[in-house]
């Protein structure tokens, strides 16, 4: 599996529902690498792909365990912010500008990869990714506390969705998020932890260009694997 090639998308700053329309064809790319009419070859487009944004508007999303109930949805809306449905683990989250979102679509019965270490894999990614920041008291927690955690503090959540072996969804990591808008909800259904950003914690700011390089190397180093950056 050494050195095989992921697809870099680097969407910059776009709505939360095109990052998704852009995961989903990857996804489609992805399982058609799998049939018999498959492109082998130097010159096929990498079968794996990770497609990276930066939500340009808030919106909070939900996942398989349950929507927001009627006077819930009004009071998020409320908010100005957008409600999107995820085909992802998890309950409600929000995303934002200030926060970058990865939906790394892998296919996991190529690497041998169980889905709980692939989760753990991409932990270990953004722990990595701290590390290289100055942040070495981040961690992960053992379910449920799945995510990167400061204390008591959530700072990059994840929440995945996998069918038929290939990955979507990814994680969320706070980089220059305005947290208040965490305050209308309980993040990832856990009452008593809170939500913080690598800007708060390092006390200067970060915004999600300053943490994409670091990203893809330590991308580079869990799943062991080349970039390709030819685009789609």
């Amino acid at each position: 599996m050494s050195g095989a090639p992921v697809r870099v998308l680097l969407l910059g700053p776009v709505p939360y529902a095109e990052a998704l329309r852009v995961q989903e064809r990857c996804v489609a790319a992805a399982r058609a690498a799998r049939g018999p009419s498959a492109v082998r070859g130097p010159a096929a487009v990498p079968a794996e792909s990770v497609v990276l944004s930066e939500p340009a508007h808030p919106v909070y999303t939900w996942g398989l365990r349950g929507a927001p109930d009627a006077a819930a949805a009004a009071a998020l809306r409320a908010t100005g912010a957008g409600l999107v449905a995820a085909r992802r683990g998890g309950h409600i989250t929000f995303h934002g500008p200030g926060q970058l979102l990865a939906f790394p679509v892998l296919d996991l019965r190529r690497r041998r990869l169980p889905l709980r270490g692939y989760v753990a894999g991409l932990e270990a990614l953004v722990l990595r990714l701290c590390r290289r920041l100055g942040l070495g008291a981040a961690r992960a927690l053992p379910p449920p506390f799945t995510g990167v955690w400061m204390g008591d503090s959530k700072l990059c959540a994840i929440g995945v969705h996998c069918g038929n072996h290939i990955t979507s969804h990814g994680l969320a990591l706070n980089c220059c998020t305005d947290l208040t808008w965490f305050d209308h909800i309980i993040p990832c259904g856990l009452e008593g932890k809170g939500v913080t950003s690598l800007s708060h914690e390092l006390g200067r700011h970060i915004t999600v260009d300053h943490v994409l390089e670091p990203f893809l190397d330590s991308f580079q180093e869990v799943f062991d694997c080349t970039l390709d950056f030819s685009g789609d």
